[in-house]
């Protein structure tokens, strides 16, 4: 089976969200906006802190102050050096001015970067009500937009609401034969964490089918202890702890994933297990 894993980089997010054709705008009869594209299309070449880069989209916006791209553009060198608060009020202006095309990567980053989890909530459902198609992937290519969306609801508490939304995508995925790298460790992770053990044991099953990772054998461990199958429980630990020093393991490089574990979190397990006297 495929999976859509994808590790679409922060710095070259230029590329994710298409340039604008700006011919398109001459079509249209919106020569401002022609202008202010072909302006900001000067980009090109240009490093994102360079002043060139800055000072064209500035010019591209003061030709057209309603031109969504050029907000977005000049927004991902302040995400990058980590001024927050300029690159909110610019996204904000690319959202303001073109929703359908910014909600979904505003919400995605409010979850990924600020944990922020009510206000991408918010914009990934705005953005769903906003269109008739699919909503798509999150900005790093890891997540379907609603997957996150579930993720942010089990962030806030509310897990059985987070174990609905997964299971809808998650069979949408399946039937399109595109699952997500992690879309199974989510849902079987939420399932050990209310109790229900089979299905949980099920999910990560799937995970191993599909992309094994170290926190997949780990949080399978963790469910086998819970039904007193104390074998497999260290059987997997084991399988974790190799899996984890070989590198097969959740990564983002720039955030922890929700449900990512630590090579201490296995070890500590493991101690657990021989004190315990599961040999």
């Amino acid at each position: 089976m495929k999976y859509f894993y994808f590790l679409i980089l922060l710095f070259p997010f230029s590329s994710v969200i298409a340039q604008p054709n700006c011919e398109a705008y001459k079509y249209y009869g919106d020569t401002l906006k022609y202008e202010a594209c072909k302006k900001a299309m000067g980009i090109k070449g240009h490093y994102q802190f360079s002043k060139e880069y800055q000072t064209l989209l500035d010019e591209s916006i003061e030709i057209d102050p309603t031109f969504d791209y050029a907000y977005w553009a000049k927004s991902i060198a302040y995400l990058k050096s980590g001024d927050f608060v300029t690159w909110k009020k610019l996204i904000d202006k690319a959202v303001e001015y073109n929703p359908k095309e910014h909600l979904g990567y505003r919400g995605w980053c409010r979850y990924q970067f600020f944990r922020d989890y009510k206000g991408a909530i918010r914009d990934i459902e705005k953005l769903d009500n906003f269109v008739d198609y699919d909503i798509g992937q999150s900005q790093n290519g890891t997540y379907h937009l609603n997957i996150a969306k579930g993720l942010c609801y089990k962030a806030i508490g509310e897990k059985e609401k987070a174990i609905a939304i997964l299971e809808k995508q998650i069979k949408l995925n399946e039937q399109e034969n595109f699952i997500g790298a992690n879309d199974y460790l989510h849902l079987g992770v939420l399932y050990l964490e209310t109790e229900k053990f089979e299905k949980a044991i099920e999910l990560f099953i799937k995970q191993s089918e599909n992309n094994e990772l170290a926190e997949n054998q780990y949080y399978l461990a963790l469910t086998y202890k819970k039904l007193d199958n104390l074998n497999e429980y260290k059987s997997c630990l084991e399988k974790a702890k190799e899996l984890y020093i070989a590198g097969k393991k959740m990564s983002d490089p720039y955030s922890n994933p929700m449900d990512k574990i630590y090579l201490e979190n296995i070890e500590n397990e493991i101690k657990t297990a021989y004190k315990n006297g599961y040999n």
